[in-house]
């Protein structure tokens, strides 16, 4: 993909499937989001902006820039947006304890939590997240127990739909560089001066 004037030269984007982990190698050989991408970004030293983990899919960033992958990632600056299947009944007193805040051994996560959809056993979510810590919406949900049947709510899908202000436009397993204009859009809150 050649880069045009109307592209960015600092961030790009994949949508990233399930099964590829977001680093730049593994020792147990197993695939990356490195091999999604043309070799010359891992030469390059194109680093992923944050992380899904390797069950996870959606919108993933990517750059050369050190102060905007701090900028983008660090809490409060970039609210991120996610759809979610869970298994189990969401119930709305699950929506409240997700907004204030759930202990967990791994500290207080919170999310914004509005529920989408049913089918089933099932429930589509949208969650927003500001600050994400690993695997944060899965050990959130994992807290919370199924009313009807007291075992813990389970995410069986999970895909980033949006950063910021830049929603996820691209094919699975595809990239393209941001517009300038996205770029400009996406980082004028969350930095000061590029």
């Amino acid at each position: 993909m050649n880069i045009t004037t109307n592209d960015s030269q600092i961030l790009l984007a994949l949508n990233k499937p399930k099964g590829y982990l977001v680093t730049r190698s593994d020792d147990l050989g197993r695939k990356t989001v490195y091999n999604l991408l043309p070799t010359w970004l891992f030469q390059d030293g194109w680093m992923p902006i944050g992380r899904l983990d390797l069950e996870s899919k959606g919108l993933l960033l990517f750059t050369r820039n050190g102060k905007i992958n701090d900028a983008l990632t660090k809490p409060g600056n970039c609210i991120k947006i996610y759809e979610v299947w869970v298994r189990g009944h969401v119930t709305d007193e699950h929506i409240i304890d997700a907004r204030k805040g759930v202990e967990s051994i791994h500290g207080l996560l919170k999310a914004k939590v509005e529920r989408i959809g049913n089918g089933g056993a099932k429930t589509k979510l949208r969650v927003e997240l500001e600050e994400g810590k690993n695997r944060h919406i899965r050990r959130l949900f994992g807290a919370l127990k199924d009313p009807k049947f007291g075992t813990p709510l389970k995410v069986l899908e999970l895909n980033r739909i949006s950063i910021g202000s830049f929603k996820l436009n691209i094919e699975l397993g595809k990239w393209r560089y941001l517009s300038t204009e996205e770029e400009k859009m996406l980082i004028k809150r969350a930095i000061k001066v590029v």
